[in-house]
């Protein structure tokens, strides 16, 4: 009789997961995404999978329901500029605000944060490390440089071996999502087999339409009161078009350098004005400020020049 009892109750006690995902905050860092980036709908979609399976898994420990804490540790491949920083950051505060984690906070490394110079020096470099992302994320960029069999004297591998231990041991209190180009990734895991056994969801970034360009574009400028007169709105999609073709183009950080490179333009054009310039004046972005840009003379438009912008 108490067994069905419980089980009337059980019907019952229905869950409502619209608003459950409402209740939670998580719908706030989802509407917080959109506002940040724009496109990336399978990246997106990924994260609200992600997100279901939590509150799902949340619903059922409320039945007694029992389950094994899902691995969630990842891999975001992309070329730069693509918004893995900014995607782990709201991951980070997604999995906090489901109870997947204790804190919320993303600490972003490179291989210089985790491996050391001499011997001796990497396992507290690394454990320093590990210890500061514990209740959060750990995003580590360009993670296939953790390890370089050409060096002999290379350190990375107890870096690897720490982390690995780490990812299997407390994955309950830290995810780690490791970060690079594609190709480069794959290698990596077909290196370190450990890693690909421990990372359960591979998200792939992709590189921005033109359209897609000129909406972050358009999202930058509006953000600091700027915006691009109609001529300068044509010759900014010329830029994309161009510059999209030219070595290092980092997507939506390149689009931020070419509009920082404008608004120095438009300064020093004002700057040199022999009229009294207008408010109107000072938040627009003209045609000239744009087509200044070395990219509409063949030269290379990247910035530092010629040299390869971070990942990220």
């Amino acid at each position: 009789m108490d067994a069905m009892t419980d089980d009337l109750k059980r019907a019952d006690d229905a869950i409502d997961f619209r608003a459950e995902f409402a209740n939670s905050g998580v719908a706030d860092v989802f509407d917080e995404l959109e506002r940040d980036l724009v496109g990336l709908a399978p990246v997106k979609k990924r994260l609200k999978e992600i997100a279901a399976l939590l509150l799902v898994d949340r619903a059922r420990a409320r039945f007694g329901l029992s389950a094994v804490s899902p691995t969630l540790h990842m891999s975001f491949t992309g070329n730069p500029g693509t918004g893995k920083t900014t995607v782990a950051l709201r991951m980070a505060e997604i999995l906090h605000r489901l109870g997947y984690v204790r804190k919320g906070h993303l600490v972003t490394v490179t291989r210089d944060d985790l491996v050391g110079q001499y011997i001796g020096h990497t396992a507290p470099k690394t454990k320093e490390v590990l210890k500061k992302a514990m209740g959060g994320v750990l995003f580590i960029d360009e993670a296939y440089y953790l390890y370089r069999p050409e060096n002999e004297r290379d350190y990375g591998q107890e870096a690897i071996e720490i982390l690995l231990q780490v990812m299997e041991n407390q994955r309950d209190d830290l995810v780690v999502i490791l970060a690079g180009y594609g190709e480069r990734m794959e290698r990596f895991f077909q290196a370190n087999p450990g890693f690909r056994s421990r990372v359960a969801h591979h998200i792939d970034f992709p590189d921005y339409s033109a359209e897609e360009l000129s909406q972050i574009g358009e999202r930058i400028l509006a953000g600091m009161n700027y915006r691009l007169s109609e001529t300068a709105a044509d010759a900014f999609e010329r830029y994309i078009e161009l510059r999209k073709a030219q070595p290092h183009f980092a997507n939506g950080r390149s689009i931020r350098n070419a509009l920082d490179r404008a608004r120095l333009r438009q300064a020093n054009r004002l700057f040199n004005s022999e009229r009294p310039v207008t408010a109107d004046d000072l938040e627009t972005i003209e045609a000239d400020d744009i087509l200044a840009s070395r990219v509409f003379s063949g030269g290379i438009d990247s910035y530092p020049p010629q040299q390869k912008e971070p990942n990220g």
